[in-house]
Order: structure tokens, then C-alpha cells, then sequence
């Protein structure tokens, strides 16, 4: 089972029936009927939406990352996926955050699938959170599965919390990152990551 076709998600949570009168609930409180022809089928499909926006609650990052492999000719340079999408909501007003990530390693003797990477981007983005703790998850999870010599993640994204409400910053982008390991400790290293991801 790959956790969206199921209804709940641990003893506590909602049932599909409890969620779909949620919806229609703040339908009503939007100011529309629930029960009018456009209307009728959306708290279903917002309960299938939502399965697949929190998707990340239901996987394990640290097992996608331990399968790896030690068969490397010797490569210890830089390992570095530029530009993964990150489709990600806002745990204070659960409005997308949308961007890109840019994640590096330093190998030390292994190595893991590149696919992998990006995959543990995923997780922790199809998660309520903020941008911050979701930068640090990231880091701190491959560190700890890969023990590489360093790790570095940087996330530009756009909050739809700032920009279709409150001061309506369209333009506005939130940067964050992450060091760990070298590229915290060697300046030269970690300035040569910067430069690969803003220089394609």
C-alpha cells in the first residue's frame, strides 16, 4: 500500500467521512452552499488532494537513503543535484511554499542513488512545516544516514503567505541553508558549492 489510497493515517486521525464535513464546513463559512452542483464533489476531491499534499508523513526518509554503495573508484569530490522542485505548504496558514532545492554531499567511501536525494526532498516537503526546520531535516538526515564528509542544502521558495495575502509580496523569495561537516568548516569548499548552484 503506498499510503495515498488509504483512508487514515494512524488510530487518531479523522475518518474520510469527518474530513469531506470539515471541507464543507469551511465551504459554508466562506460564504457558498456545499450542496450546490459545483460544489458537491469538492470535499472528496480536497480530502484526495490533501492525501497527496501530506504524502510525506507517511515515508521514511532515513530508509530511502540506506541502500548505497561502496563501489566508487575512489570519487570523494562533490556530489550536487541543482534545482529540485519543492511543492510544500506553510504550517501556519497551510498555503503552498513553492521553490527549489539544491543539495550536496562530500562522499566518505559511499555513495547513494542521485534519485535518492531528491526523493528525501520530497518527504520532508509533503509536510506541514516551515522552510527553515524543512532546510535543517534535510541536512541533518543525510548526514546521519550517509555520514558523508559534509552536506550542504540550500531552499530558495516563494510563500503563498506572503504573497496572495497579508503584504501581498509578489516578487518576494525566502532563502534558506544548511552546512554541515566541510562545507560549514572549509571556506573554499563551501564557496565552490555556491558558485555551482548559482552559476549553471
Amino acid at each position: 500500500m503506498d499510503g495515498i489510497s488509504r483512508d487514515r493515517i494512524g488510530p487518531e486521525a479523522p475518518t474520510r467521512e469527518e474530513v469531506e464535513e470539515a471541507v464543507r464546513t469551511l465551504i459554508r463559512w466562506a460564504g457558498d452552499d456545499p450542496a450546490r452542483e459545483g460544489l458537491r464533489g469538492t470535499p472528496s476531491r480536497v480530502a484526495r488532494a490533501y492525501r497527496e499534499f501530506f504524502r510525506g508523513y507517511e515515508l521514511d526518509p532515513e530508509e530511502v537513503l540506506r541502500l548505497t554503495f561502496e563501489e566508487t573508484g575512489g570519487y570523494d569530490e562533490m556530489v550536487l543535484i541543482r534545482d529540485i522542485a519543492v511543492e510544500s505548504h506553510c504550517e501556519h496558514h497551510m498555503v503552498p511554499i513553492i521553490g527549489r532545492a539544491h543539495v550536496a554531499y562530500i562522499p566518505n567511501n559511499r555513495v547513494v542513488g542521485i534519485s535518492k536525494l531528491a526523493r528525501v526532498v520530497e518527504i520532508f516537503a509533503k509536510r506541514l512545516q516551515i522552510q527553515e526546520k524543512m532546510t535543517v531535516d534535510i541536512a541533518a538526515t543525510i548526514d546521519r544516514v550517509l555520514q558523508p564528509q559534509g552536506v550542504a542544502v540550500v531552499i530558495e521558495a516563494s510563500h503563498q503567505c506572503m504573497t496572495t495575502r497579508g503584504i501581498h509580496k509578489s516578487e518576494s523569495h525566502t532563502v534558506t541553508s544548511r552546512m554541515l561537516g566541510v562545507f560549514r568548516d572549509d571556506h573554499a569548499t563551501r564557496r565552490e558549492f555556491l558558485a555551482m548552484i548559482r552559476n549553471p
